[in-house]
């Protein structure tokens, strides 16, 4: 999967589908997120970790077809190599988006520190 977007859709304990526009890289056969420890996709993926994919823009409108895929949530040693993916890919992006968030964090909006997400398509869909 390529562009700078991916939307991704968790689930609730209900099956409501909740889609989130996220940064992502490729490594190998999985599509790498890092996002906030304390994120509602992350609570979602614990609980569930089925979820679908699709290439989309910023605000979430879907550029290709979803597909099926699993999530997990990695740990910390994989986190930082994921941040550091991130970063070299959007670092452009990230000179607007590194001093909005420190504003969102000094105004209470702090989500904790980030996790990594390997997302896999799934083989049995």
């Amino acid at each position: 999967m390529s562009g700078k977007y991916l939307s991704l859709t968790t689930y609730k304990r209900d099956g409501t589908p909740v889609p989130t526009p996220v940064w992502f890289v490729v490594e190998g056969e999985k599509l790498l997120v890092q996002t906030d420890v304390r994120s509602g996709k992350v609570k979602r993926i614990r609980a569930n970790p089925r979820v679908t994919v699709a290439p989309c823009n910023a605000r979430g409108h879907l550029r290709g077809e979803r597909v099926e895929a699993r999530a997990e949530v990695l740990g910390p040693t994989a986190t930082a190599h994921i941040e550091e993916l991130v970063r070299r890919k959007y670092r452009w992006d990230m000179l607007v988006i590194g001093p909005l968030r420190r504003v969102q964090t000094r105004f209470g909006r702090d989500r904790g520190p980030t996790v990594g997400l390997a997302i896999t398509p799934d083989a049995s869909a």
